[in-house]
């Protein structure tokens, strides 16, 4: 009971400091109303890859997704090196791998809501998973502003006990961009590419015993997006956005 006590008390204090901001520049997470994370690993150098870039695209604009495009790098000796490739998205996929006991990685691949592995071009196994995961409440409560000095206040707190230690992450995107591809083998195409990742920084651990706070720089007109995921990297427990 005083733990219900304490996560409704840390919740009215995040919500005084919201209403003090505009709308458009806050976010409110909690319970069933959070969206559910994409996130497509995919390469320019795929052949594969465009049919799932374009889904992801149509997944970008749902209030309801968080959709995340991260581009890998290990693709990029067999003929044209990806504008938006990072070794830090190829360490990420690899690391689902490892988690899930996979021993390879391949694009293109959606994992959904950190828990989920679907082949990025089977959007109906994709949309199922998102209509299912959004029925399951998320074990964090996240309220996440911007000011106008372009700082980001993050707030949580744990919705129930969680065993492991919760990752907080911060996320920035380009919302669209266009590339033409003149080597490999997509080349000859100007691909369209959705919700391109262009940072992803580790805050650090929480261990969700006490209520979490934290302000970091957030300058720029980019979307900013904050993931508190289950260590390893596993399940996402919460997640917000400020488009």
């Amino acid at each position: 009971m005083f733990a219900r006590r304490a996560v409704h008390a840390v919740m009215a204090v995040m919500m005084v400091g919201l209403m003090a901001i505009p709308a458009a520049a806050q976010s409110q997470q909690t319970g069933q109303d959070s969206p559910v994370v994409v996130e497509l690993f995919t390469s320019q150098g795929c052949s594969s890859c465009p049919p799932a870039d374009a889904f992801l695209a149509m997944l970008a604009p749902r209030d309801d997704v968080i959709a995340l495009g991260l581009h890998v790098d290990y693709w990029d000796y067999i003929g044209w090196k990806d504008v938006f490739g990072s070794p830090v998205f190829s360490a990420r996929q690899k690391a689902y791998a490892k988690a899930s006991g996979r021993r390879s990685v391949y694009t293109p691949q959606i994992i959904v809501q950190g828990e989920s592995d679907v082949v990025g071009n089977h959007p109906m196994d994709v949309t199922d998973l998102i209509a299912e995961y959004r029925e399951r409440p998320q074990g964090v409560s996240l309220a996440i502003r911007r000011d106008s000095d372009g700082l980001l206040h993050i707030a949580a707190a744990a919705k129930r006990q969680i065993a492991k230690p919760l990752i907080v992450q911060v996320i920035r995107y380009e919302p669209e961009a266009k590339v033409e591809i003149t080597r490999g083998e997509n080349a000859g195409h100007r691909l369209a590419y959705a919700n391109v990742v262009t940072e992803w920084t580790v805050l650090g651990e929480w261990d969700a015993s006490t209520p979490y706070s934290a302000t970091v720089p957030a300058r720029g007109p980019r979307p900013v997006v904050v993931v508190i995921q289950q260590r390893g990297p596993g399940r996402i427990e919460g997640v917000a956005r400020l488009r």
